[in-house]
């Protein structure tokens, strides 16, 4: 499965505000988009679709920036996804056929329903704390790598 560079450049960033936010201090766009090796124009077209879904909140000022909107257990990865690009845990829609048993409605009710709804259900169960841990879990060096 492919995704968008919306979708993981979204979760990029969600994941490096969650990690850099954690004593309360907001992230800066820049300071994302230094560590992450994002586009900051980039960047300043993905965090607004965090912060409507309230995953992420922004805060003027000096000092400001974005931090997480609610706290990592309460946010799954379905949010982020529908957040970043509602398409991607849409049910696939399959084509009606004619003919019972057509090939094609075979393949859509044995492949295609099936890894929709295993994506959909692992999306559905896994927070962004739970992923949060696994990331650290396989970084060797630190947060500022590419973990994602």
């Amino acid at each position: 499965m492919r995704v968008s560079t919306r979708v993981e450049y979204g979760l990029m960033a969600l994941v490096d505000i969650a990690i850099h936010s954690e004593n309360g201090e907001s992230v800066s766009t820049t300071e994302i988009a230094d560590r992450q090796k994002i586009s900051q124009k980039y960047l300043e077209q993905i965090l607004p679709q965090l912060r409507q879904a309230g995953l992420i909140k922004a805060q003027k000022g000096l000092r400001g920036g974005y931090r997480l909107g609610k706290p990592a257990e309460e946010v799954l990865l379905a949010d982020v996804f529908n957040a970043l690009d509602d398409s991607i845990l849409a049910e696939m829609e399959s084509p009606k056929e004619e003919a019972d048993g057509a090939l094609r409605g075979c393949i859509n009710e044995c492949l295609w329903e099936k890894i929709n709804k295993n994506l959909l259900d692992f999306a559905k169960g896994k927070t962004l704390s739970e992923f949060l841990v696994e990331c650290r879990n396989k970084s060797i060096q630190g947060w500022d790598l590419y973990v994602i």
